[in-house]
This record gives structure tokens, sequence and C-alpha cells, in this order.
């Protein structure tokens, strides 16, 4: 989609001003001792090009991940490209134009040379590069007519720089590649992680362009229409934005108190620019055209005739407070956006006008101590508070973790990313955090590869974003710092634009890591591990933030105990008082036993991760699978694709994964019928679905949990469950399989995400039962509760109804018992009964409707009854599931291979699947596919299949 938007064709010869995208360009990469030669591509990395020359196969099919490794030890691999059609027009006579080579991501340590000539070293994937190569062009060296990139080995890179008797020791976490990751900044699971693979790859991984600039005006490429991003204005004159930001403010905002929410909106706009003319009056103006507003023109600082290094230049005005419509998150209101034309004037260039879009609301994140009237009056317990606020109202965030969509960012598509994306709203959650152990995700296509912010902007997904920082200590010597500043305050910038921002974080998980070892090792842990954290996180990176941005909070790390102070910015640590609740929380149990006993869920004001795995289904495994005997839970290859634990090194396959397979195999046995049948291969599907259902149950209760205590002491206010997506086919906490499959647990978000929501806590150790229905919307919400048991062939013993209210942002217990025999209908077995709670509720003037399930033993002892499942197809791919014997627990539609998309209820259009059916009453889904993404267009009906509990032991 990049070259129809440059409107290029062919490599021509650049006398006028143009943008000229690199992959145009005829590009091989070979190996440093030029045994291996391929066609190459731009943006691309090594292991893709290698692919597509048949040199390697697909980096992803079964053991590959462990018999590519060489790749990642090959001293280098060089991509070079022909220049002859450029060199022609830059060596023929005088030339005033200028040529800037721009790379828009580099992974990662890359030597760079034009024409012979040298033009840089660099070192970090993070950054974007822009060289002036002018006089490169118009001299090359030795008759050098090449451009050419050459990757050094990353691990290598890291184990060079570790060694140095200068560089300090850090702690990391080695997940894979060993003793590196905290010395390079690149994506750190590119190293490994405990869901994903660790190929390391190289490239040119995001567009590049080389922009030439002309005091010419190219008349051709001149529109009256506003250029769809700031580099397209390069096609037209003398002028390049290296940068662009713009930013939405209420006026006297600043990121640690709550906005003024009638002040009036400060809108500023900051570019970077290069300019082949001088001018020491410039002005820039802003139009707003849905609203017919226009800033008249605005001066700048004086802009020099300078293509070797950007100049920025700033203007802001202010816009009415009640003049524009606010941006909300998509369940709490309409994400609105409005152009935005920026038109920029500078004399002896025609005016240079483009259009980006924003939206206008506030957020504000409370991390100050609640009141002694809160504890008092409201009975909260002692402590700060943790939760966010858009346009001066607490919101409760209810979302999931992002990791980066692909080992290979070069492959990563914005169709791949909009379907996940479409699928996180589709399940109710409002918002994301992007883990900061992968990519800052990007903002467009043109730039970036794909887009990521503008679609959670036009979606109304919340984003919580983290800087390029994961399980690990960083060096502080002035060299890495010096390129982590231009890193971080690039992104900043950019992402800055976007509404669906809320808070930068400066990394992942670092604080609580660093608190425990100290806390583990005392004395033995040097006093510098501490204060090194404390310069970067708390006073370095925090610095940067706050100067390059206004409107969203910083905090240290993903999971912290909070804040001393907030200006100056000083963190809690271990300041804490016994019985008060600080900052956020994060929870990974992994005895199984224990998966439904509240009192081991954290009492927290924000729990920003939680999880536990699961497999994918037997459908992604036909994706990388090669033989019969991997279909099987234990075999290797399915073994050797479960890193958790991590091999915490590079033997394979990983020593560790009998722990993790482990801990899902006890987590079925304990609680669901165990899998074994006739057929190997339906007994290894259910052990799929199985490890699925048992993660969608621990991660319901768990959220259940969570958002019950807005109404309590803790006053929770988040729930970020890990993790939204997949990054291969194999064993991971995602609730999304790698080709944008739904996992049992996607669905089962949709249901617990509800706005209102219905759910049994029980507590078998009191035999206690209590319902509670919850709203995180912002009136009081009234409805009825039903309550009705059933024993498993699909007879209804008893039913209730009950009233209630609950009132904003709360819990209302609707029922509560105690005793197992007073709780169950007279004269029944805990094995033989379930109850269906529904709720029905009136909500923001509409009708919510929630069901919830609640069987009083594991599953695994409960007697089922043989559900005689009947699937009738309709039309417009719709199913009708009904059953014909007993009730089946977690019926589940599987739709065939080659194809994505979800199951919604035909009537309603919410998602719908993994659900209790009832004999007498049936259940009509229709599938609901993404055509962009199916590689199959019109599955047949009879490929669809269908399961239960009940398929774990018969066929």
């Amino acid at each position: 989609m990049l070259l129809p938007l440059l409107s290029l064709a062919s490599v021509v010869a650049l006398s006028a001003a143009e943008i000229l995208s690199l992959s145009q360009l005829n590009w091989t990469v070979q190996n440093q001792e030029g045994l291996i030669k391929a066609p190459a591509r731009v943006p691309s990395q090594v292991h893709l090009d290698l692919k597509d020359a048949n040199v390697i196969t697909e980096p992803l099919l079964g053991i590959n991940d462990f018999t590519e490794r060489w790749i990642v030890t090959d001293p280098a691999w060089i991509y070079t490209a022909d220049l002859t059609p450029v060199l022609n027009d830059y060596t023929q006579g005088p030339n005033t134009s200028r040529a800037l080579l721009v790379f828009y991501g580099l992974d990662t340590v890359a030597t760079i040379t034009v024409a012979g000539h040298p033009v840089a070293w660099v070192n970090n994937q993070f950054q974007e590069y822009v060289y002036d190569v002018s006089e490169y062009l118009a001299s090359p060296l030795h008759n050098d007519t090449t451009l050419t990139v050459s990757f050094e080995s990353a691990y290598l890179y890291g184990l060079n720089v570790s060694s140095r008797p200068d560089v300090e020791s850090q702690i990391a976490i080695d997940f894979e590649w060993p003793g590196v990751r905290e010395f390079i900044r690149k994506i750190s699971s590119d190293f490994g992680w405990d869901w994903g693979p660790a190929f390391a790859p190289s490239g040119i991984f995001k567009p590049a362009y080389l922009v030439t600039l002309s005091e010419e005006v190219n008349g051709t490429a001149l529109d009256s229409n506003p250029a769809a991003h700031p580099l397209l204005l390069s096609n037209t004159g003398g002028l390049f934005i290296e940068e662009s930001s713009l930013e939405i403010s209420k006026d006297g905002q600043t990121p640690n108190a709550r906005p003024n929410e009638s002040a009036d909106w400060v809108v500023n706009v900051t570019l970077a620019l290069r300019s082949m003319h001088a001018d020491p009056n410039p002005t820039l103006t802003v139009s707003v055209p849905e609203l017919n507003i226009t800033s008249g023109p605005l001066s700048l600082a004086p802009i020099p005739a300078a293509s070797n290094a950007s100049t920025f230049a700033s203007a802001t005005f202010t816009i009415p407070s009640d003049v524009p419509q606010r941006w909300y998150p998509h369940n709490l209101g309409t994400p609105k956006l409005y152009n935005f034309t920026v038109t920029l004037s500078i004399a002896g260039l025609p005016p240079a006008y483009y259009s980006t879009r924003s939206g206008f609301r506030t957020v504000y994140l409370a991390q100050m101590p609640y009141s002694q009237e809160d504890v008092e009056q409201r009975g909260i317990t002692p402590g700060d508070q943790w939760h966010f606020e858009v346009n001066g109202k607490t919101i409760y965030s209810m979302g999931s973790n992002v990791i980066p969509f692909d080992p290979f960012y070069a492959r990563i598509s914005t169709d791949k990313v909009r379907w996940i994306l479409e699928s996180v709203v589709q399940s109710g959650q409002n918002m994301l955090r992007v883990w900061g152990g992968g990519i800052y995700q990007p903002s467009d296509e043109l730039t970036g590869g794909y887009d990521f912010y503008s679609i959670c902007d036009e979606l109304g997904i919340l984003v919580w974003s983290e800087l390029g920082f994961s399980d690990a200590s960083y060096p502080v010597n002035d060299f890495f710092l010096e390129s982590i500043e231009r890193e971080v305050r690039q992104n900043v910038r950019r992402v800055k634009k976007h509404p669906s921002n809320v808070q930068w974080a400066g990394g992942n998980e670092i604080e609580p890591a660093l608190l425990l070892v100290n806390n583990t090792i005392g004395t033995l842990l040097p006093a510098r591990y501490i204060d090194d954290f404390l310069l970067l996180f708390q006073d370095f990176l925090h610095d940067i933030v706050m100067q390059e941005q206004t409107t969203v909070a910083y905090t240290d790390c993903s999971t912290t105990n909070g804040v001393l102070s907030l200006d100056p910015y000083l963190l809690r640590l271990n300041n804490l008082t016994e019985g008060y609740i600080y900052g956020n929380a994060e929870l990974y149990n992994y005895d199984t036993s224990q998966a439904f006993n509240y009192s081991t869920y954290p009492k927290a004001r924000f729990v920003n991760e939680f999880g536990f795995h699961s497999m994918p289904s037997f459908y992604s495994w036909e994706e990388v699978l090669q033989s019969p005997e991997d279909f099987n839970f234990n075999s290797t290859v399915v073994m050797s694709r479960d890193h958790h634990p991590p091999a915490l090194g590079l033997l394979w396959p990983n020593p560790l994964a009998p722990v993790g397979q482990g801990e899902m195999t006890v987590a079925v046995e304990q609680w669901l019928p165990t899998p074994y049948t006739s057929d190997s291969n339906q007994t290894f599907a259910q052990w799929c679905y199985s490890t699925q259902v048992f993660q969608s149950m621990y991660m319901m209760s768990e959220i259940a949990y969570y958002r019950r205590g807005s109404g309590r002491g803790e006053n929770n206010l988040g729930a970020l469950v890990w993790q939204l997506n997949d990054i291969w086919q194999g064993v991971s906490w995602s609730a999304i399989e790698y080709s944008g499959r739904w996992k049992v647990m996607q669905y089962g978000l949709s249901n617990i995400y509800s706005p209102v929501m219905i759910y049994p806590f029980w507590t078998p150790e009191s035999e206690t039962l209590e319902v509670a229905v919850t709203s995180d919307r912002w009136d009081t919400v009234t409805g009825t509760a039903q309550l009705t048991w059933y024993d498993w062939s699909g007879r209804a013993l008893n039913t209730s109804s009950l009233a209630f209210s609950v009132p904003s942002l709360n819990s209302t217990t609707v029922f509560e018992a105690h005793g197992l025999d007073s709780i169950l209908p007279a004269g029944s077995k805990a094995e033989d009964v379930w109850m269906h709670l529904n709720v029905t509720a009136t909500a923001d003037g509409q009708t919510v409707v929630h069901e919830q399930y609640f069987v009083p033993v594991s599953l695994a002892n409960a007697n089922l009854v043989d559900p005689q499942i009947k699937m009738t197809p309709g039309p417009d791919m719709t199913f009708t599931l009904s059953a014909q014997g007993g009730v089946a627990p977690f019926t589940w539609l599987d739709h065939p291979s080659g194809t994505v998309g979800y199951f919604a209820d035909s009537t309603t259009g919410k998602p719908l699947n993994g659900f209790y059916l009832v004999p007498g009453m049936d259940r009509t889904v229709q599938f609901v596919q993404s055509s962009e993404l199916s590689t199959v267009a019109d599955p047949s009906p009879a490929d669809f299949v269908v399961r239960s509990l009940w398929n774990n032991t018969h066929i």
C-alpha cells in the first residue's frame, strides 16, 4: 500500500523534488563470506529473504527456531542495492538538489555506505535515521554504484559490548540467547521469551526512502488537497518534515494534576524541518474544517536553509472548550476524531499543507493518597489511588496486554493488526497495554510499515504505552543514555497526537524485579543496581517524557509501588505501611489447586498483568507440525514450543518445558474431564481445547473478582489480562492465536467484560455462595437477576428472581447463602446439578443481558450426560445448535483451516462460543469472517466442528 500512496511507478532520474521508496530498488542480501547470496526486499529481514529465495523454509515451521540459529550467529548480513539510475542524475553537471536517505527503522547494528562512502554506523532499532547523502551521490568512490547496509550479528555485538572491561554487569533473565539483550537497543523478545521464539532477526525492517529536495517546484505533484502525510510534502519542493507532532491539551495542563475541564483547548503543532530555503519569518496555520476553525498564520522561529540537520518549529493556538466533541473510549462514548490541516509557509517554497487526525480528550492517572474522608465514608482501604480518569470521569480499565504480532516485524500487516484490534472492541475491552519488551507500535503504514495507534484512535481503544525496557537492569553510561534519549524523544513526540494514548511507563516489571532481588540477596546486591535504576527510570526517562509532552502521566514501571511525590518525582519503592494499598499489581499462580481461591488474588487498585498459559488449537498446530507423530500433547516438537519456564540459555529442546506442560496437565485433570479417546488426533484436539477452557475459567474468575473490587475497600479500577495476541503457534498466555483465531478465553473476555456482569463467588472452605452484580457504568444500573438450578440432563429444578440496583462503578451482592446442603436444590447432589445465572439490566438507556454458570464441584467430578449435540447450518454462515440429550458445558464451534473469524449470537451480534448448551434452549450463531486474513473465502459448513467437554472422553 506504500507505492500507490507515493504514486511512484518506476525508478526515474531525480531531477526535481521526489520521494523514492527504497522498495523500488533491486536488492540482494548475502552473508559475510559471500557463500549465500539471494534477492532481497525492503522492508524485510534476513530470515524472510532467505525463505523467499528457498535458502531456508518458513521459520515458524517445526523446529526451525532451533535449526535456523546459524543465521543469528553469522557475523554479518549485507544488503546491497544498485543506485545507478539515481547516480546518473547526480554525476551529470551542476545539481542544486539535495538527497536525503531516510530509514524509519534498522534492525539493529548496521553500517551504511552510499556509493562507496561510509555514511553512518547505527545501533538502535527504535530510532529513525536521516542522512544528507548529496555529495556521496555526486562523487562515487572507485565507481561504486551501490547503497549498502551491512548488519552485524546483534547477538555477537551484544557479547562484545558486555565483555568490555569498562562495562558493568547487569541483572537480566536469559530466556534464550544469553547475556546480551540488556546491552542492545533491540526488541527484548527477539532474544527469546517464555511465550515465543528467539530468531533475533536483522534487516531494513521498516520503510525507507531517498528523498530529493529541489529548489524547483514539482508542478506535477502539486495538489489542491492536503497531503495525506507530512512525508509526502517532499514531492512538491524543497522541504522535508523529519518529524511531526500534534498535541491537544487543556490550558495550563500538566500530567501530574487533574486538568481544568472547562479551560480552553490548546493545540500545539511541532515540526522538525529540513528546508532548501531560509526564512526569518515563516508561518504555520492550523485549521479544523469540520469545526470551521482556523488559527490564522502563527509565527515560527526562523528556519535556516539546511538539509544536513533538522530545525524544530512550534506553534500553538486555542479552541474554546465547548466547541469540539470529545473523544471517548468506545464503551463509554464516541471516539470522535477531527481532521487537522496544517499549512506551512516558507519564503521561496510553495505552501506546504498536510492533513492529520486527532481528538479532544483529557486523561489523568490518579496516583495520590486517598483522603481520610474516602477511608471513613467510602470504606476505602488506606493508601494511594491508581486509576485513570477520562474527560474528568473515573473509568474502569478492562483489557489485555499486547506483544509483538510476529517474530518478523517486516511482514506484519495492517489487516492483521486491525483484525486483532477490532477483536478487542468486540470483546468489550477498552484498554491495551503495549508491553515494554516489544516494539514501539507505529502510527501509520508509510513510516511504520503497518498501523496501530491510528486504528486505536478510530476504534476508541485506550493505550497504555511503554518504553522499550523489560525485566532487566540497564547500563547508564553516556554512550547508552545518548542513544536512549534520542529513541525516547522521537517516539514520545510521534505518539502524543493520538488521543488513545493514556500514559508512558518506563518499562516492564523492572521495579518489582529489582526489589525482589534486593530483598532476597540483601547486602550482597551492590547498591549501584538500585541507584542506576533510579537514575534511569525515576530521573532520566521521566524528565525526557515530561519535556516532550504535557497530557499523559509517566510511571517508572508497569508494576510499581507508586510514588511518594509526583513533583519532584520520587518513587515509593519499599516505603510501605502495613495494611495500606499502593501502586498496582500482577499475579501469576501456577498452583492450579488454588486457581479459584480468592484469597490468593491481590487486593489491588489496578492489576496490569495476570494470566495462565494454554495450547493453541489443533488448527494452529496444523500450520507448523510436519509429522503425524508430532500431534501429541507431549511430543518433542510440541514441547519444544513450550518456553515456560524459559530454557535460560540455548539448550534445546527447552529442558524446563515439562514444568509448563505439567502445569497445564494438572489444571485440566483437576478441573475438567481428562481427555482420552481411541482417536489420537481427537484426544490431542481435546487437550488443546481443554487447556483453553481452564485458562478462560481461571481468568474470568480473576477478572470478576477484580471488577467486584470496584465496590470494596481496594476500589479496584483496572484489570488487564496477560496476554492478547500470539507471536507464533506455541504454548502461550494469549487470547487470540497467531493466525487471528480466537481462543476460548477471547470469548470468555467478551462475557466477563460486559458492562453489567453477574458472577457467582463460591468459597468452598466456608461453603459460602455470593452472587454479585457489577457495573462499570457512570450512572446507577437497575435490573433483575435470575438464578436457575438444572441437573445435567437439562431439567430445571428451581428458579428465583432478584431485583437489584448498582451504584456508579460499583458492585452489589444480590444473593448470599451458607452451607452447601441449603444452597443446593432439595435432594440434589453437588455432582448432579449446576446453576444458570442471568441478569437483565437497564444501562445508559439500553437493555444489557449477561449470563454465567455455577458448578458446585469440579467439572472433572460432575456427572455429565451425553448432550447429543445437533448442528444445523443455515443461511449466511449461521449454525443452530441443539442439545438432544443432556447439557453440554463449554459447547465450542471450530471454524475450518484457512479461515479467520469469530462466532456471534445471531440475534444480539455479540461474540458467543464456549457456552452451556441446554436441551430446549437452542443457540444460533453466525460466523463473522475476516475476508482479508482468510485464505479460504467460502468455507463449507460441513467443515465446521462442534465439541464440548463430553468429547474429552467420548468420540
